[in-house]
């Protein structure tokens, strides 16, 4: 691989989360001394307020704080990011809240954040020479790894459980590419993955052996809620919780904005959201735990069932050294976050954004959350990719012929 080539930017190396030790950047995604996952350490200079804003309405404006080429938008790629931040009075009300806003991230181009893991990705894996962009996926990531391959024109590999929403299936193959459906939940498929990976030199599997440099895409949903937030930092924040990955990654924009000055030294808290049906992560918060103890999923929340988190760990240090909490709600209640949030704000959320609102709620109610605090909400993914979860529940208001006289039997006037 043109590894000598290759211009990541301002990272400098991989170090591992672990130990500490430090390994030159490459393709490695676990520590050899003891096997504790690696990410990018950087060396930043000349970031300021001035050079984000003149650059690009995407991620790229961010490109100065990523481990990707100075001139990274002038390849193609599918420009994810610099989604909308919606004021939600109206939800806020609902639930009793002050100031409350939703980053609502189904505008990127495959209708959710895995847009921007991807871009980081496909870009790194460029620059250390990979021939085939791949992955292991609950749905969000096929589609966009498919569709980021197909703008790059190179080829795509992508894994999924066989069982999973026929919504996701359509709109991954579409791209084209390879698209395998496997007889088994996600862990299953991340495990074969793995040992695909390890075969096959030139693949790219973005969240396994570049996954360094993907989780780094993740970071720009942080950028961007305090650029647009007037370049202040919130004071807590909800986000739903699969590897955990999104939510460390938040909390390590928050610290970057900080460390380099754009934003003021503030305390903030950070929540993670999960669906009972595969909380591993919330189980162990509300035990006190620091293991994570592997669950086998079984929620309507697929783009969040992942049973062994590699992240887990991570998500709870943050969320305890914030002063946040981790929640989980039933699929009832995920199905009932979904209604509030289109019924209030006009947004329809796939299930891992019900799971959001609905453990919004909860803390609220339960007093963990500071109903008078300023409040953003993560919305990851759009409901069209998920309408068996609402379609029992999201029915007509009434069938009529077409006349006055029908019209005025139902009542509805």
């Amino acid at each position: 691989m043109a590894l000598d080539a290759a211009d990541l930017g301002p990272a400098t190396s991989l170090t591992c989360r672990e130990c500490g030790e430090s390994y030159e950047l490459g393709p490695r995604y676990a520590c050899e001394q003891c096997f504790g996952p690696l990410e990018i350490a950087y060396d930043f200079t000349g970031v300021t307020r001035a050079s984000i804003e003149a650059g690009p309405r995407n991620i790229w404006r961010y490109r100065g704080l990523l481990p990707v080429p100075s001139n990274v938008q002038d390849t193609p790629n599918t420009e994810p990011g610099f989604t909308r931040l919606v004021r939600a009075d109206h939800l806020a009300e609902s639930l009793g809240m002050q100031r409350l806003w939703v980053k609502d991230d189904s505008g990127n181009p495959t209708h959710s954040f895995k847009d921007r893991v991807v871009a980081v990705a496909l870009a790194a894996a460029r620059e250390l020479g990979f021939k085939v962009l791949a992955c292991p996926s609950t749905g969000n990531l096929a589609n966009a790894v498919a569709a980021a391959a197909a703008r790059a024109g190179i080829r795509s590999a992508v894994f999924v459980p066989s069982d999973l929403e026929a919504q996701k299936i359509i709109t991954t193959a579409v791209y084209g590419g390879t698209f395998v459906t496997v007889r088994g939940n996600y862990d299953d498929v991340n495990r074969l993955a793995s040992e695909i990976a390890g075969e096959q030199e030139d693949w790219a599997f973005v969240n396994v052996n570049v996954r360094p440099y993907y989780a780094e895409g993740s970071k720009t949903l942080g950028y961007e809620i305090a650029e647009q937030l007037g370049w202040r930092l919130p004071d807590q924040i909800v986000v739903p919780v699969a590897s955990g990955s999104q939510l460390t990654k938040i909390d390590k924009a928050f610290q970057e904005l900080i460390r380099l000055g754009l934003v003021e030294d503030r305390p903030y808290k950070v929540f993670g959201a999960q669906a009972t049906g595969c909380s591993p992560v919330a189980a162990a918060f509300k035990n006190g735990h620091d293991v994570v103890r592997p669950v086998k999923p079984d929620t309507i929340a697929k783009s969040l069932a992942i049973g062994n988190p590699a992240d887990g760990p991570y998500v709870l240090d943050v969320v305890r050294r914030t002063g946040g909490a981790v929640e989980d709600v039933t699929d009832a209640e995920v199905v009932e976050g979904i209604r509030l949030l289109a019924g209030t704000e006009g947004i329809f959320a796939e299930t891992a954004g019900g799971v959001t609102v609905g453990c919004l709620r909860k803390l609220v109610a339960s007093g963990a959350l500071d109903p008078e605090a300023e409040t953003v909400i993560i919305n990851s993914g759009d409901g069209l990719k998920t309408l068996d979860a609402v379609a029992p529940v999201a029915r007509p208001s009434a069938e009529i012929a077409p006349t006055l006289e029908d019209f005025r039997a139902s009542g509805l006037a």
